[in-house]
């Protein structure tokens, strides 16, 4: 079978990850030689060098003069940047882009909720946003308002591993700009109108309320309608 070099770096950083799955390994952990394993994959150094660098960049691996090649935690900020090209430049349908938004969306709300209860600072910091919303005339201006609204409210969550895919929500409203600020002209920027009333829900632990609210926001996106 004709292996590419791309095909051979994804296989190599495919074996890594199995080796330090197998071996239990956490961040400080060494990790054998290029050499080793070199020869434990039945491949060459070039290729294993290769793949490490590509683990690097997002920080799963670390190289240190005397100490080698070490497990480090991931660079999260590094990974959404990855994410976002993936998504923004990939065709996804909008739908998927879309579900993809329920699931992070709604899903993080419960634990949004506990932080906007505990602490009123953020509670202020969403409705600080949404008090821009109002005032803005500019569809680019409510367009970033916007998402910054929901980026936040996903970051209220503390759900560490899932801000990794917050940039979810800024691919899909870069993907249909043109829709969303057409939708938003023809709304007269109502959205900040449903975005208070999720983070009252929220504060006062109306969890049913707010993910009922959030999913009719998202869902009218699917069709030819308005959003809210």
């Amino acid at each position: 079978m004709d292996i590419t070099k791309t095909n051979l770096s994804e296989l190599v950083i495919t074996r890594i990850r199995e080796y330090i799955e197998a071996n239990n390994l956490k961040v400080g952990d060494r990790l054998p030689t290029e050499q080793e394993m070199a020869d434990m994959f039945g491949v060459s150094r070039i290729s294993i060098r290769e793949a490490t660098k590509a683990l690097n960049f997002l920080g799963i691996i670390r190289a240190a003069p005397r100490r080698g090649l070490t497990i480090g935690p991931v660079d999260m900020n590094k990974l959404t940047e990855v994410l976002s090209f993936h998504f923004m430049l990939d065709n996804y349908p909008k739908e998927l882009l879309l579900n993809a938004r329920m699931v992070i969306e709604v899903g993080s709300l419960q634990y949004a909720m506990k932080a906007i209860i505990d602490n009123n600072a953020l509670y202020e910091k969403l409705v600080a946003i949404c008090d821009k919303l109002d005032k803005t005339k500019d569809p680019e201006e409510f367009l970033k308002g916007d998402t910054e609204f929901h980026r936040t409210l996903v970051e209220a969550s503390g759900v560490h591993p899932l801000l990794a895919f917050n940039d979810v929500i800024g691919a899909f409203f870069t993907k249909f700009r043109i829709e969303f600020l057409t939708k938003a002209v023809s709304s007269q920027f109502k959205g900040s109108q449903v975005h208070r009333k999720i983070i009252v829900a929220l504060r006062n632990g109306n969890l049913i309320e707010a993910e009922k609210t959030m999913r009719h926001h998202l869902g009218v996106y699917s069709e030819a309608g308005t959003p809210e």
